[in-house]
């Protein structure tokens, strides 16, 4: 579908996200043209911290078996250390290399760390790509230079661009917030994604920077809470990757009085700023999903509990039946019931209602009838982003999920990946 303007910005949870340019104090990003795979862009990006003093992070990862090198390398350094920068390639995932692949997730830190002068294990590598293909350690060494001279402060929207594989446009996002005390603390990130996305985790790749000064513990709670409230809320197709990753670093540039309390005003309103940052990628992810002509909210409300309305939602959200009707613009209502009733959740149909925006097309088991109707949810389904409700009349939990509509382009694009 056609992008949301860069400048544009989203109100996500009552914060005001920005696509602008911006600036994380501490912070220098950058990219640079390695041709390890791609010829004559850039698909090199690299995120650094001069300054490592206050410095923390925080990194949850894909679930899948087979995870890729790199992902095992950033969950071993996380651990216990204070990593202070990123180095990313695109075009090769590192996924399914065996032990070599290992080898050279290990070397890309090193030959990062040499150029920045700084310790080999606080830096951390992310890759993304075709699977099963050895990273070129050459083209790597060839291109550090070049890609630490860029490194600069407002370089984020180059090392967004550095990062795409499919994706058709780069997906930045930022806020700036005043948690008490008149400190102002700025979290700002990129992010890439367009297919093979239906997180067990995180996503895709995301990585997200803050001046702010806080403790390891409290932002790994926060990291953690935001991932579950974004993107383990969208899918585009049902697949989860093997190099998902989402990592967040601090600088605690900010100077604001250190938050070590998670429960306290200034970590809740850390919180909501994060996670605004994080839903606002993860909405432009689905947005910019390969092939895609429609944003899909679907939100599921009147659940037993949380994970019941989980499971529906993503049953409707990941149906190639639902999808294909959506991308027709055929408000084929039946589809999304049906993929609610074999959901695994116990549903009683004359409790369930669905609406389509405002309009209730289904409730006490049966279709509201007249041509009206008809005519309205056609006009919804027309419409580049579509919100749709399914009450199931059971309790009081909820669940939103988004996701897109599945077009002829998705599957050319998937068809030819490797050539």
């Amino acid at each position: 579908m056609t992008p949301v303007p860069a400048e544009a910005g989203r109100n996500t949870r009552n914060v005001m996200v920005s696509r602008a340019a911006f600036e994380v104090p501490g912070f220098l990003a950058g990219a640079a043209a390695s041709g390890m795979r791609y010829e004559g862009r850039l698909d090199m990006a690299l995120i650094y911290a001069p300054d490592p003093t206050g410095c923390a992070a925080s990194g949850v990862f894909t679930r899948n078996s087979f995870c890729a090198a790199p992902v095992e390398l950033c969950r071993d350094r996380l651990k216990g250390g204070s990593p202070r920068a990123i180095l990313v390639n695109a075009g090769i995932a590192n996924a399914c290399t065996g032990e070599e692949g290992k080898i050279r997730a290990v070397e890309m830190a090193r030959i990062a760390s040499a150029a920045l002068g700084c310790s080999a294990d606080s830096v951390l590598v992310s890759s993304t790509g075709v699977i099963g293909m050895q990273v070129d350690l050459d083209s790597v060494a060839r291109s550090m230079p070049a890609l630490v001279r860029d490194l600069r402060p407002d370089g984020w929207r180059r090392a967004a661009k550095a990062i795409m594989t499919t994706d058709t446009v780069e997906k930045t996002a930022s806020v700036k917030i005043d948690p008490g005390g008149g400190s102002i603390i700025t979290v700002g990130g990129m992010a890439k994604g367009a297919g093979m996305i239906a997180p067990d985790m995180a996503t895709l790749l995301v990585f997200v920077c803050t001046d702010a000064a806080l403790s390891p513990e409290v932002l790994d709670y926060w990291t953690r809470a935001g991932a579950e409230g974004s993107f383990n809320c969208i899918t585009v197709d049902g697949d989860t990757s093997t190099n998902d990753s989402l990592i967040v670093l601090a600088s605690g540039a900010a100077a604001n009085p250190p938050i070590t309390d998670v429960g306290s005003g200034e970590s809740q309103a850390f919180g909501r700023a994060l996670g605004s940052v994080l839903r606002d990628l993860a909405i432009q992810v689905v947005m910019d999903a390969e092939g895609a002509t429609k944003l899909i909210e679907i939100e599921v409300s009147g659940a037993a509990d949380r994970e019941s309305a989980r499971k529906v939602a993503f049953t409707a959200a990941n149906s190639p039946l639902v999808k294909t009707a959506f991308f027709g613009e055929d408000a084929n209502w039946g589809r999304i019931i049906a993929a609610a009733g074999r959901s695994g959740v116990p549903l009683v149909p004359e409790r369930v209602a669905l609406f389509f925006e405002n309009l209730c097309v289904f409730e006490k088991g049966a279709p509201v009838p007249g041509e009206e109707t008809e005519r309205e949810a056609s006009g919804i389904f027309k419409q580049k982003e579509i919100h749709v409700r399914l009450s199931l009349g059971q309790g009081d939990a909820s669940f939103t999920a988004w996701t897109c509509d599945l077009s002829l382009d998705y599957v050319k694009i998937n068809a030819s990946y490797r050539s």
